[in-house]
This record gives structure tokens, C-alpha cells and sequence, in this order.
């Protein structure tokens, strides 16, 4: 006799429901709350990209202090597709710098009359890099200028040397990938998670979001459940232009995937040959899965410098990835 079933699609389900060019919003279901939310802290902190981290001034004639304009320098967003193939300083062979683990770039600009705005787009990239692309500003403005660094009047000049290196929002603000990212979970409060404060009326003064129009309200005649548990979850992010969206969460997963291969491997002992407990590194990273996540070209697939089976990065024996202190050196470390 032959039998019709009703298959269910099992595991991690997304719908995207919107996809722009700096921002995704997608909805994640048949996953649990933990894994949710650390895809979504994952994605904040813990995605490498490139930022501005050493500022040598030579000249500045500008009203802003240099402190202030290494900053504002350290947190203009750059190209940072394919960082992951380069390295981090604190793991670079090299005696100070170079193109495996930085971007040199600079900057010279000198107001002859009225007032003269410094743009992102003034600073200029020296010398040799991995690729075409890293470590550029990211100018997304229809004039093309980029990020104001700072305004000089006649006379004033900035002139300056800057190191763009590998990072993570994890080390400093100025690495992250995203200026947001939304998430919502239980848009209806049936689990209630939340308890809304209110003067009169909840449901007045707390209104409902967009996203409770993707699932069912509970009904109010029937007990609640105190076994229910969330599964589906809202995210909304939004990129501020060094790496695509779609590119952050696809890193978020790798991420994630080798944080959990190396808990797996501490746990089990780990071995230095690649093997732990007869399980290989790669069926830990879903490697014999025909289902499992593969990274996009141009990550690769080495472990994070917090999780090698090496001390902490910042440990008693490795160096900062900011060099020798900046006091009294001319340079900005930010």
C-alpha cells in the first residue's frame, strides 16, 4: 500500500522579508532563544572588519585637538570585504606593520580661502594591500564626499599618516559592522516576558509592533501555558556600508560556528593534531554534514585569536594590538 505524508520542514527556517543594499530584515523561526540571541550578539560584537587604529599627525593647525581628530579619523567606517583574509596585528609575524595585517593611508589637506571641509574621501591609501577594495572609506553619499572629518580656515592644514588594521567591536565601537540590530521575539507578550508599565490602559499606551501581524495573538479564554517557550524571532539590520548585510550574517554564523568548535575541543580535551576524541575539526565545523553552513569565498576558515587552544589575547606574554602607548610619541592609538 503506499502511504502520503505530510513532511514539516525541520531545523532553522528564515524568511526574508526585506533586503536593501545597507539593510536585511528577516524573520528566524524553529531555532531556540539562545541560539537567537547569540546570533544577534555575535553579529554585534564579534564580526572582524577594518577601522583606523594608529594616527601619526604631523601637522595640525585645526581647531580640533588632536585627540578629537584621531577619533573622529577612528570612526570613519572602511571597506572591509575579505578582512578575514588578513591577519591581526597581534598575530602577524611582522616587526610593526605590514599588508598582511594593515592598510596605510593619508591625509594632507591646506585651506587657501573661506572655510574648507576636510571629507572622508580626502584620505588616500599608500602603498600595497591585500586586494583593490580594503581599507577604502565607505562613501555612500550621492556627492561622494563621505563622512565630514573636520572644517579649516584659511591658513590651517591637517597633515597625517594613518594604520587601518583588523578588529573587532568586541576591542572598541569602531569596528562594528552594524549601526543597528533590531530584534524582537513575542510580538503579542503571550509568553509574557515583559511586564509593560502603564498608567491606565497597556494596550493603549504600549501599541504593538509590525511584527505581530506574522503570528497569532494568544487566546485570552485559555490557560496559559508556563511550558511555552519562544521560536521565532525578528532581526533588522542595518549595515553602515563596510561590510553587506547579507556578508555579516554569514560571517555572525562562521563566528559562532568556530566559537563552538573550540568549546568542543577544550572540552574534549584538544589535540594539537586536529583530531579530538577521533572527532576531526571539520565534523566539528559541520564538516561531514551535507547540510552544514560553508563560509562564502574569501573567509577562511582559522580560528579566532581568543579561541586557538593559545593563552587569551590578552595575556601576560602578547602585546596589545595598539602598539607602545601613544604619550609623548605624536601618535594616536583609538
Amino acid at each position: 500500500m503506499d502511504y502520503e505524508m505530510d513532511m514539516e520542514p525541520t531545523g532553522p527556517q528564515v524568511t526574508v522579508r526585506e533586503a536593501e543594499p545597507y539593510r536585511v530584515d528577516f524573520r528566524l523561526s524553529s531555532v531556540d532563544l539562545a541560539f537567537a540571541n547569540s546570533l544577534r550578539r555575535t553579529i554585534l560584537a564579534e564580526v572582524p572588519t577594518m577601522a583606523l587604529d594608529l594616527i601619526e599627525i604631523e601637522s595640525n593647525t585645526s581647531v580640533l585637538p588632536d585627540e578629537m581628530l584621531a577619533h573622529r579619523l577612528g570612526m570613519v567606517p572602511l571597506n572591509a570585504k575579505n578582512c578575514s583574509q588578513m591577519d591581526y596585528t597581534r598575530d602577524c609575524d611582522c616587526e610593526d606593520h605590514c599588508m598582511r595585517c594593515s592598510v596605510t593611508l593619508s591625509l594632507h589637506a591646506r585651506c587657501g580661502s573661506g572655510i574648507m571641509p576636510v571629507y572622508a574621501r580626502d584620505l588616500i591609501v599608500q602603498g600595497d594591500r591585500l586586494n583593490d577594495t580594503i581599507g577604502d572609506p565607505v562613501i555612500t553619499d550621492p556627492e561622494g564626499k563621505g563622512p565630514l572629518i573636520c572644517k579649516l580656515r584659511k591658513g590651517q592644514e591637517i597633515k597625517l599618516t594613518c594604520l587601518a588594521k583588523k578588529g573587532t567591536a568586541k576591542e572598541h565601537a569602531k569596528w562594528a559592522p552594524t549601526a543597528a540590530v533590531g530584534f524582537e521575539y513575542d510580538p503579542h507578550n503571550n509568553l509574557k516576558h515583559v511586564d509593560y508599565w502603564y498608567e491606565q490602559d497597556a494596550a493603549k499606551e504600549w501599541p504593538i509592533s509590525e511584527n505581530a501581524a506574522w503570528e497569532p495573538a494568544a487566546n485570552p479564554d485559555q490557560p496559559f501555558d508556563y511550558d511555552a517557550e519562544p521560536s521565532t524571532y525578528y532581526f533588522d539590520v542595518e549595515s553602515i556600508g563596510n561590510l553587506e548585510p547579507d556578508m555579516i550574517i554569514q560571517q555572525g554564523i562562521f563566528v559562532l560556528q568556530e566559537k563552538l568548535a573550540t568549546t568542543i575541543s577544550v572540552l574534549q580535551g584538544g589535540a594539537e593534531d586536529g583530531h579530538v576524541g577521533g572527532i576531526d575539526d571539520a565534523d566539528m565545523m559541520g564538516g561531514g554534514d551535507p547540510d552544514a553552513y560553508e563560509p562564502p569565498e574569501g573567509m577562511d576558515g582559522h580560528l579566532t585569536a581568543y579561541g586557538n587552544g593559545a593563552g587569551g589575547a590578552w595575556g601576560a606574554s602578547a602585546q596589545t594590538p595598539y602598539g607602545a602607548t601613544p604619550y609623548g610619541q605624536g601618535s594616536y592609538g583609538f
